[in-house]
């Protein structure tokens, strides 16, 4: 089932793009605007991320360049060389700690169409480093699943990466939209991440996000089908019962979940760059999350190095009951 889009900015450029014309005929009632740029609509002043979130355009368009960057300090799952890519900005779901309602203006989804494009900077950074695996994330600025039956990522994506294999895939999301990747054969270089938190959190910060039980029901279907699985705690959110709420989580997932499935698990505290935490508290200022217990340090809102390593410590151990240290991956974020 696709998402309600009642409307659709189009790119004179990408007009006539078969991949935009196969999105246009999914949202036949859609209002239809063509634009030059993106950037025209995206990034226009004096936008109401909160009100636009509860009725998002669809923003039809071309990247031209930084298509495939190296991923952020720290963040990695198991090579030296980490990149990632995003041919979609923005996610249909509405979680209060993403920093991406910090970092855009809108809350408007933006499809990059000209895959292509992405397919030849990845391929020129595998070649750059044609002695070494190199992981490529796709969910950093999006969801990678929740808008696929749109967007047509996993078709597109999984056999390109299945042509190189040493190069890994990680398809990191919330979401319980697996046919496409079901449809498919299992590559071995191309890992499904799924991300928790407590069940407490999710009823409280993760809006649209499908319940626990029914990412779980998802990702045992896919190792079934032999897929690689992820587990990513991220962000790790502080409270007073945070031993209780994590402990509670990790029994619910491993009680369901083949271990042997798992290529990975990773954690990171909840870390905001200050100017997209103070965007945020504006647009949320009765938010309790927003409001504390949270320290600034320079030009990062977060718990605080004591807390922060409180979370991390308890959650790395109990996470050492159910599965090998080998493949834990902490986010070491920069001091």
């Amino acid at each position: 089932m696709s998402p309600s889009i009642q409307r659709v900015y189009v790119e004179e450029a990408v007009s006539e793009h078969p991949r935009a014309l196969a999105v246009l005929e999914r949202f036949p009632k859609a209002e239809q605007i063509s634009c030059g740029r993106y950037g025209e609509v995206f990034n226009r002043k004096a936008q109401n991320f909160r009100l636009q979130k509860q009725r998002p355009a669809l923003i039809l368009a071309e990247k031209f360049d930084r298509l495939c960057l190296p991923a952020p300090k720290g963040y990695g799952i198991g090579s030296g060389r980490n990149f990632y890519f995003s041919h979609m900005l923005n996610c249909i779901y509405d979680c209060r700690y993403c920093f991406l309602q910090g970092m855009y203006l809108s809350a408007n989804y933006v499809l990059f169409v000209n895959y292509e494009d992405f397919f030849d900077s990845i391929e020129r950074t595998i070649e750059e480093f044609a002695q070494e695996e190199c992981y490529f994330f796709s969910g950093y600025d999006c969801d990678s699943l929740a808008l696929d039956s749109v967007t047509g990522f996993v078709e597109e994506f999984v056999p390109f990466f299945f042509r190189h294999p040493r190069a890994w895939l990680e398809v990191r999301t919330k979401s319980t939209r697996i046919e496409a990747l079901q449809a498919l054969e299992a590559i071995p270089n191309c890992v499904v991440a799924f991300s928790f938190t407590p069940a407490e959190a999710h009823a409280d910060l993760e809006a649209g996000v499908p319940p626990i039980e029914r990412r779980l029901e998802a990702m045992v279907k896919l190792a079934e089908c032999g897929w690689w699985l992820g587990l990513r705690f991220d962000p790790l959110l502080y409270g007073d019962d945070f031993e209780k709420r994590y402990k509670s989580l990790f029994e619910t997932v491993f009680s369901r979940l083949p271990v042997e499935s798992l290529h990975s698990v990773s954690y990171g505290p909840f870390r905001l760059p200050r100017d997209f935490y103070e965007r945020m508290y504006r647009l949320y200022p009765d938010e309790p999350l927003l409001a504390g217990p949270l320290d600034t340090q320079g030009r990062t809102v977060s718990y605080g190095r004591e807390r922060e390593m409180e979370l991390l410590e308890f959650c790395h151990q109990e996470l050492g009951r159910y599965v090998p240290e080998e493949i834990f991956f902490p986010c070491r974020v920069p001091e």
